[in-house]
């Protein structure tokens, strides 16, 4: 049993730590009964934000999917398709609280390929708009599709991944003074996956409702996967001691691996949520334009294995588990992006993407320098890093939109 002393020691020491929090109730009470929200309210118009998050169409039907952004209630009392008033259904209720969903049905003659703009009239007279530049089914969840976003996956993230692992033999018969090269080559094309997730996640912030706060998101996923691959890195490191540099660069291709795969698990997103609503015409010349600019990704993966590879027939099992971690998760976020689709879950991924990128760049730099960060700059780091940039600017415009 505790003796009093003790006991008042442990209740002294909760209520230090409790304390401000009770005086911060305190005083939002009082401003919320007694401060001056009541003027302000009565004498500014009321802020309205409706976020139509997601426009469906089916045979003689368009559905919305709505979200109140706003710090008010909401009531949708009109709607527009195409500037004509059209009936329409809300569930639940045609009034939304802050930060509630609903969902519009409207029974409406669209056309496959028509422009349609459909616009939300409020109780205020207040209007919010959304654009579909050419209208086509919304895909549903059947083995049809399925099929279809999956094989989109395979051809766009897959395929070129395990392509660019094929040049593991001819880059094993590269002399040992390239090594350095491949690396900077390596860090190079890394580096600027890295920054192009960054941008697109940037993009897709104007898809987002202001209440998810999307730079909240970008910056909890970037440095979530940096600390988090910091982690193991710092947890193998009595491994790679261990085992040598085999080891090592056994580690950094499947870091590599991971950071593409989540990197592309963020473009498949965005990739099936394109061919679904119809905003990309699908052709060979932009599949294959994917195929090649995705290929240098399977070259950075085997670029730190070719100075221990000896035999690669040993490795395939590796290749193989690598290959699949950076290609298959295109599959999965195709999938994801043509059936249910959130710009938010796209920012997301792609920024956790970016930091898994960079951290692995620089614990490839940090290899590289062996403690003195100067030796970086060779000629021939320089060439090989300059040489990753420019393939994937290069191999960029063959990728249409």
């Amino acid at each position: 049993m505790e003796n009093q002393p003790e006991k008042q020691s442990k209740v002294k020491f909760l209520m230090m730590a409790l304390l401000p929090l009770i005086l911060l109730g305190i005083l939002l009470l009082i401003f919320v009964k007694f401060g001056p929200l009541g003027v302000f309210k009565s004498s500014v118009v009321p802020i309205e934000n409706i976020f139509i998050q997601r426009v469906v169409f089916s045979p003689e039907h368009i559905s919305l999917e709505v979200f109140n952004d706003g710090p008010e209630p909401v009531t949708i009392a009109q709607v527009l398709v195409n500037d004509a008033y059209w009936q329409f259904e809300m569930t639940p209720t045609t009034t939304l609280e802050p930060l509630d969903r609903g969902k519009i049905e409207i029974n409406y003659p669209w056309l496959e390929g028509d422009f349609e703009k459909i616009t939300l009239v409020s109780r205020n007279g207040v209007t919010f708009e959304k654009e579909t530049e050419v209208a086509s089914i919304t895909p549903v969840f059947n083995s049809f599709y399925l099929k279809a976003f999956a094989l989109l996956g395979i051809y766009v993230g897959v395929i070129p991944v395990l392509l660019g692992l094929l040049w593991l033999p001819f880059l094993r018969m590269l002399k040992e003074r390239w090594y350095s090269f491949l690396l900077a080559f390596t860090v190079g094309l890394l580096i600027f996956l890295g920054f192009d997730a960054l941008a697109e996640s940037f993009d897709l912030l104007e898809a987002i409702p202001n209440a998810y706060n999307g730079i909240g998101i970008i910056l909890i996923g970037f440095t979530l996967s940096i600390l988090i691959l910091s982690a193991i890195s710092y947890k193998s490191e009595h491994h790679r001691q261990i085992k040598g540099e085999h080891f090592q660069a056994l580690i950094f291709g499947y870091l590599i691996a991971l950071g593409i795969g989540l990197h592309n698990l963020g473009e498949g997103l965005a990739i099936g949520s394109a061919y679904a609503v119809g905003e990309v015409a699908l052709g060979s010349l932009l599949v294959i334009g994917f195929m090649i600019h995705n290929v240098t990704e399977g070259v950075a993966i085997v670029a730190p294995l070719t100075r221990f590879v000896r035999q690669v027939g040993n490795f395939y099992f590796h290749l193989v588990i690598m290959g699949l971690l950076a290609g298959a998760p295109t599959i999965i976020g195709a999938v994801i992006g043509g059936f249910a689709y959130s710009p938010a879950l796209a920012v997301l991924f792609l920024s956790i993407g970016a930091g898994a990128i960079f951290d692995v760049s620089y614990d490839i730099m940090h290899y590289m320098a062996k403690g003195k960060w100067t030796s970086l700059f060779t000629v021939t780091n320089v060439l090989g890093f300059l040489t990753g940039l420019l393939i994937m600017y290069g191999t960029g415009f063959l990728v249409l939109g």
